[in-house]
């Protein structure tokens, strides 16, 4: 069994309006996704030993890991996102071509995404490519295991669950942590998911 490991994440030691304690309190949280998700293998690996005596837990084990997982990965392509401080996005990079042609423009693109960012509750907004119908998707996922949109390359991935701001800004100002958030990204970490 291959364990997990904590990806190590090359963030600028400021990021404007993200403060270093609410960073620091979200990797913590990231940490505990790639844990749990290398406990629950182990586990499963254990009670493979008996299968039919533990056949409920291991389906159990089984549904939750899909949580542990995804919650780590997602978190990955947040932090990545914010890695060596912003880059805006390249005028001449596909992504940007693809977003011309599918939005009009950069900004009406950004003001899409803040849109869906206003969908009440906790989740992810995420931008995918669909290679079979040629276009970017932005969508609301309530749960990161749940509601992914099926074989599509997840190109940007925007943690709204309130650990991602909760430090920072009161539930009520989630707005100005997407601005925030959105004014930080590296856009050719973006770009090479793409």
């Amino acid at each position: 069994m291959q364990k997990y490991t904590s990806q190590e994440f090359n963030l600028p030691q400021e990021i404007n309006g993200i403060s270093s304690k609410q960073i620091e309190e979200h990797l913590k949280l990231y940490a505990g996704y790639v844990k749990h998700s290398n406990l629950i293998q182990e586990k499963i690996e254990l009670l493979l030993q008996d299968k039919e005596q533990n056949s409920y837990i291991i389906s159990e084990l089984n549904r939750r890991f899909g949580f542990e997982f995804n919650g780590m990965r997602m978190h990955e392509y947040y932090f990545e996102q914010l890695e060596e401080g912003l880059k805006e996005i390249n005028p001449e990079s596909n992504l940007n071509q693809k977003i011309i042609n599918d939005f009009e423009s950069f900004g009406n693109f950004i003001e899409k995404i803040k849109e869906v960012t206003k969908t009440r509750g906790i989740g992810w907004v995420i931008v995918y490519f669909d290679k079979k119908q040629d276009n970017l998707n932005i969508s609301w996922v309530s749960d990161h295991e749940l509601g992914q949109l099926g074989g599509l390359q997840i190109i940007l991935a925007i943690d709204l669950w309130e650990h991602a701001f909760m430090v920072d800004y009161l539930p009520n100002e989630k707005g100005q942590y997407i601005e925030k958030y959105l004014e930080n990204i590296n856009w050719e970490k973006v770009e090479k998911r793409f």
